[in-house]
């Protein structure tokens, strides 16, 4: 019907006789009928709840409710009453108005005031209170509750996030929903790169899941398809791919590839970088080793500056700028004792402080590792798979191509799957090892589905264009805060790689890392979930979902505008 408000139902005794007014039917889920219904009805009511709870019985014994359909009922109620102020506040700029357009608009500002400060989920349930339905059965614990189970479990080693842990229970698009129903606008996880729950991966894997699931010492197409598609993502010197689980197991085995096709040990990383967890990838992560329970630089690993633009030697913008880091790679190579196996590097540091190297840094650099023999490794885990925009992945934005590439986390959008594609020559080095190369879990039918399926949802839906649309959007916006909020002393990023790093003096670029943490926490209270990096903590790093919308990046330009205002006098 579309309009089932109270002045559109006729109603004989205590029953409903008829409806009137059919011009607004429209193909449309029926429930939005019952949602109208419920917007109306409860404007004015002593006990709304109870009004609305005795609609939804009578609703639901005529045509029984889905529990997502009794889910949706508060939001779509809101999204009802918010057009109809809206209307309202068109037709005064009209002439001649008539009263019976506004009859409802201050009623439904009042109802809309109030349910601002309602849960949704706690809406459900008084809605859904006389009827056999349960709204989010998956709230489960609360979360206090749970932070203590953790950490009577686990070691606290194992960190959370934000001064007040999130708990969340579903994901979709760009969103996280917390135990309360409320929507969090995720700037913060690039795992799930084409979207939380994106229904086409979910139904590939599950699908697959159904069919096969096995391990690499059988034949099965998969396989060979996903790794086609993948390898042909990337330019043609690069055609020997290895299927693992995670961007440590990919790290890990790239370094093993670059040992045994060089024959030396030494390896050349950048400053604050991280590449993993295993214990050999701590030894090349300085932002581990540095850090808190470090044990300090190995003798084989070679520590290069990050070419930051911003701050560092060479700050400034510019080709010689990168020339001159890229240089710098070549004055360590000179200085170490023995040859380099690998120069390993993120293509645009993340935990380095979500870096955008100077142009000419990777093509000066890698001559200087090539020439002494070393092999060059770049690590796309945080930046592949079209995040920056202009190119599908991040090594191409400087024209170089390494000799192996390491991917993960997006990869799989959640699913556990990594991958490193190298040339033939170093893949067959690797081989005459005569060590057999095995991952159990490793390309498996299961991820290789998941993997096809993200690559496609990429290419179908424009995903590299939009994010360098949507991020370019993001990015000016932030910047356009930067002269009435001087703790804002950069914003730089490609695509939907962005950072925004704070200082105390704009002249002396002090680092901010108070106010950073400051700032990501009072995000997180306006639902902007987003993190801290750098090796001064100061950066916040935004690299969500691809899928972010335009209105989604106007939202958060508004709430860190009103961050800052607030913390920052």
């Amino acid at each position: 019907h579309g309009d089932l408000n109270d002045e559109n139902v006729l109603v004989e005794g205590d029953r409903v006789v008829g409806v009137l007014d059919f011009g607004d039917a429209l193909k449309n889920p029926l429930v939005c009928d019952l949602a109208i219904a419920l917007a109306y009805l409860l404007l004015g009511q002593p006990d709304p709840w109870d009004a609305g709870a005795r609609l939804v019985e009578g609703y639901h014994a005529a045509r029984p409710l889905s529990i997502t359909e009794c889910e949706l009922l508060f939001p779509l109620m809101c999204g009802r009453l918010a057009v109809s102020v809206t209307i309202a506040a068109g037709r005064r700029t009209q002439e001649a108005p008539r009263d019976a357009w506004f009859s409802t608009e201050d009623a439904a500002w009042r109802a809309l005031e109030g349910y601002v400060e309602v849960d949704p989920v706690a809406a459900a349930d008084r809605l859904a209170a006389r009827i056999d339905v349960t709204p989010w059965p998956d709230r489960g614990a609360p979360g206090a509750e749970l932070l203590a189970r953790r950490r009577a479990r686990f070691s606290p080693a194992l960190s959370v996030s934000f001064e007040t842990p999130l708990k969340t229970v579903r994901g979709r698009g760009a969103y996280l929903y917390d135990g309360r129903g409320r929507a969090h606008l995720d700037l913060y996880n690039n795992v799930c790169h084409v979207g939380h729950c994106h229904p086409r991966v979910v139904a590939a894997g599950r699908a697959q899941m159904g069919r096969l699931n096995t391990n690499t010492r059988y034949l099965y197409d998969l396989l060979s398809e996903y790794a086609d598609r993948l390898c042909a993502t990337l330019p043609p010197e690069l055609d020997h791919c290895f299927l693992v689980n995670s961007g440590s197991e990919a790290n890990e085995l790239a370094l093993r590839l670059a040992r045994a096709h060089t024959g030396h040990r030494d390896v050349i990383v950048l400053e604050n970088a991280y590449h993993g967890h295993t214990t050999t990838l701590i030894d090349i992560s300085p932002y581990k080793f540095d850090g808190p329970g470090g044990e300090g630089r190995k003798d084989w690993v070679h520590v290069a500056p990050m070419p930051d633009g911003y701050r560092g030697p060479y700050r400034g913008r510019g080709r010689d700028v990168g020339v001159a880091y890229g240089q710098a790679v070549g004055r360590l190579v000179e200085r170490m004792e023995r040859p380099p196996a690998a120069f390993i590097a993120e293509s645009l540091p993340s935990v380095g402080g979500q870096i955008v190297p100077p142009e000419g840094y990777l093509e000066t650099a890698f001559r200087h590792v090539r020439g002494a023999g070393g092999l060059c490794i770049l690590d796309e885990v945080q930046v592949g798979f079209g995040r920056v925009g202009t190119h599908f992945w991040g090594f191409q934005q400087q024209g170089v191509v390494p000799d192996v590439v390491v991917m993960g986390k997006p990869i799989g959008n959640g699913h556990p799957l990594a991958a490193v594609v190298t040339t033939e020559a170093v893949a067959r080095s690797f081989g005459r090892t005569g060590m057999e190369y095995f991952s159990t879990f490793g390309g498996n039918p299961v991820s290789c589905a998941i993997g096809l399926a993200v690559l496609e949802v990429v290419e179908e839906e424009g995903l590299q264009a939009h994010a360098l649309e949507v991020g370019t959007t993001l990015r000016d916006g932030l910047r356009s805060l930067m002269d009435r909020h001087p703790v804002i002393g950069d914003v730089r990023g490609r695509g939907l790689f962005i950072g925004v790093e704070l200082v105390r003096d704009p002249d002396t670029r002090e680092p901010a890392p108070r106010e950073a943490a400051r700032l990501v926490n009072a995000l997180r209270e306006r639902r902007i979930l987003t993190g801290t990096d750098g090796p001064h903590e100061n950066v916040i790093k935004i690299k969500g979902p691809l899928v972010l919308g335009e209105a989604d990046a106007a939202l958060a330009v508004e709430r860190v505008d009103e961050a800052l205002a607030e913390l920052i006098r």
